[in-house]
């Protein structure tokens, strides 16, 4: 990872407002209570809130359309995912990264296409591969530092 992302730093709920920003490229208050009154049971004033929490945080734009405001994502959801999934692989030790990775394959829904994705990635990172992952925690954090 060459360049050093932006966190996300956004909550679950936040998340969940994006993925409707995302799907629908613009959208509005009302739009998103509708689509995720049935999961969340979310309040018209909860959707605004996290509207605008997520327009000061600057993952979404808004325009005026009348007396309405219609709000459109400013980052790409496939760099979010990038981001999010680079946040999660720092708070494990390196060495328990492949774990990691497993759990998630072995846990997901996969077409054919993904796991053939998946494959060529894995033959290509083979080249780089090594025989141990080196530990990045700080003593104390994990138990790596205790075998000797």
């Amino acid at each position: 990872m060459s360049e050093k992302k932006k966190a996300l730093n956004i909550t679950d709920a936040e998340w969940e407002v994006m993925r409707v920003a995302w799907a629908t490229e613009e959208t509005t208050s009302k739009e998103v209570t509708d689509i995720l009154n049935e999961k969340t049971e979310w309040k018209s004033t909860t959707v605004k809130t996290l509207l605008s929490r997520l327009v000061d945080k600057g993952m979404l734009g808004t325009k005026r359309n009348g007396n309405k405001f219609t709000y459109f994502p400013l980052v790409e959801e496939r760099k979010s995912i990038e981001v999010l999934s680079e946040e999660m692989l720092t708070k494990v030790c390196s060495k328990k990264v492949g774990k990691v990775l497993e759990s998630i394959i072995a846990e997901s829904l996969l077409s054919f296409d993904d796991i053939d994705e998946l494959e060529a990635l894995l033959k290509e990172k083979r080249k780089s591969a090594v025989d141990v992952v080196p530990c990045n925690c700080t003593p104390g954090q994990c138990q790596c530092h205790l075998v000797h």
